[in-house]
């Protein structure tokens, strides 16, 4: 994106959210949250607010959506969360990330984290992402951005537009970000973000126990803490975007080494996914045939801990660079790689009750190399062999997302609409808020001339995403296509008014817009 687009991009983005924030929510009956009294707003304020700035970065071209990625951070974030006395039952969490090379990470209200894919890469293991993510969720615990807004003395309006221009101009060249500034007298904004050093501290403290509670390296940490401030004293642009929103302090690393000091040292491996991961954000940076020099020059120096590991970021590189047929060849050595932590494990020749055409000879005990031996194998037209790799994987893997996400898609794509649409609705089953196999579901009924299902599904994908008034609209358009018998119509009637009963509720409760 060029810098003049990418600026007239956030000028436009800043004045629609400022305006369309402060004459809608100053025109309704809010709570005065200037008032320490009320000095606390619910969880469905909270993920009503995340999901409205949500929407926004959705739409922006940073928005990183791969859902491998995606399931990689939620994994860790929930090993994490499990390992927190202070998470609450009825917290939710999602996590995500955005192509962006600078290093940072934010907390946003309702549980939303983002990670900057240049902070991915600036963690040189495990525990250090790990970290920093047990840090940002100890924000969301303590509920310190629900504080912060809470006893500000500015207006609701302008709090609501600084949490969401504050991630996008974050994103944007000096230039665009001096015009967010001049646009929204950001400097100002900017100060009511900044976390005080009380809540840093404390996030610090509880943030550690989260991370020795779920089995990380404590230093991790401190170690990537020190890397930042090492980091921002080299930089001629100042320091790292994490410094400017986390403050960070030497006094604030000696305390954590403090904490530390008596916890009995063992050393934390990185897992397989963690290392696959960072391969395949290096795949995707920069020019393709770039990427592509760079995993060869590895691999022929011989420059890498793990043969797995870089091999599949080659074969990443060169789908991206459309040298499918290379690819094939190089997923053949990948899977002739060592893999020194992993397990072959045998496929088995049923899936659901269909015959899977050739049995494998093994599979690498990862899920991202088998979607990515799948897609290869779709690349080169080789269908059958691409269906076989989803049907064996997911015995193994039957949770693993992409998996899920990419064999739907291939069903589809190559015809088999009754297939996919009986296998989306076994998953719905296990994963009743999964916006993406309601949209696939959509899909499927569109391919199969259902516009009033189709309608159904769609709305369940606007309704997973927080757009209730689309929702509804949805709804509302499938009764009257009239194609569907008396229960289908009648099912969603009932989904009709119980949305429209949550639309009228939470107008009582608060408006955000």
């Amino acid at each position: 994106m060029s810098n003049k687009h990418a600026t007239n991009k956030i000028l436009y983005l800043a004045t629609v959210l400022l305006y369309s924030i402060i004459n809608n929510v100053c025109a309704n009956d809010l709570p005065d949250l200037g008032d320490v009294s009320q000095a606390s707003i619910s969880l469905h304020e909270e993920r009503q607010l995340g999901l409205q700035i949500m929407s926004e970065i959705r739409t922006d071209s940073s928005y990183l959506d791969d859902t491998e990625i995606t399931g990689y951070l939620t994994n860790l974030g929930n090993k994490l969360i499990a390992g927190s006395s202070e998470a609450r039952p009825d917290q939710t969490f999602e996590f995500f990330s955005l192509t962006d090379p600078s290093v940072n990470a934010f907390a946003l209200p309702g549980g939303f984290m983002g990670f900057n894919s240049g902070l991915i890469m600036t963690a040189q293991s495990e525990s250090e992402l790990a970290g920093v993510m047990a840090h940002e969720i100890s924000h969301v615990t303590q509920k310190h951005l629900a504080r912060m807004i809470s006893t500000q003395k500015y207006s609701m309006a302008t709090t609501l537009a600084s949490l969401a221009l504050a991630v996008l101009a974050s994103r944007a060249n000096s230039q665009a970000g001096a015009a967010v500034m001049a646009v929204t007298q950001a400097t100002a904004i900017q100060l009511q973000l900044n976390f005080t050093r009380d809540h840093e501290k404390e996030a610090d403290r509880i943030g550690l126990n989260v991370l020795i509670n779920a089995g990380f390296d404590p230093r991790g940490m401190s170690t990537f803490f020190g890397r930042l401030q090492t980091i921002g004293r080299f930089q001629d642009n100042g320091a790292p975007s994490y410094l400017r929103t986390h403050p960070l302090t030497f006094e604030r690393i000696a305390d954590i080494d403090n904490r530390i000091q008596n916890t009995l040292y063992r050393q934390v491996p990185d897992s397989i996914d963690f290392r696959l991961v960072r391969a395949k954000l290096r795949a995707s940076e920069g020019k393709a045939r770039d990427a592509v020099m760079h995993f060869d020059a590895n691999l022929r120096d011989k420059r890498y801990n793990d043969e797995t590991v870089e091999r599949y970021g080659l074969v990443n590189a060169l789908l991206r660079d459309g040298d499918f047929v290379r690819a094939s060849k190089e997923l053949m050595l990948l899977y002739e790689s060592p893999q020194p932590d992993s397990i072959n494990k045998k496929s088995g020749n049923l899936y659901l009750g269909v015959p899977i055409r050739v049995e494998r000879k093994a599979l690498k005990s990862n899920a991202m190399i088998e979607t990515l031996s799948a897609r290869v194998k779709l690349s080169t037209g080789e269908i059958a062999e691409a269906l076989d790799i989803y049907q064996a994987a997911l015995q193994i893997y039957p949770q693993h997302r992409t998996l899920i996400y990419d064999y739907a898609t291939a069903l589809l794509r190559n015809g088999r609409k009754n297939a996919a649409l009986k296998f989306l609705s076994q998953e719905l089953l296990s994963a009743p808020n999964d916006a993406r196999l309601y949209k696939l579901q959509a899909q499927s009924y569109e391919a199969l001339g259902n516009n009033m299902l189709q309608h159904r599904a769609q709305a369940e994908v606007y309704f997973q995403q927080g757009d209730l008034h689309a929702a509804i609209t949805q709804l509302e358009t499938g009764l009257k296509t009239g194609d569907g018998d008396f229960y289908q119509m009648s099912g969603m009637e009932a989904r009709l008014k119980k949305l429209r009963e949550i639309a009228a509720d939470g107008k009582k409760k608060i408006k955000f817009w």
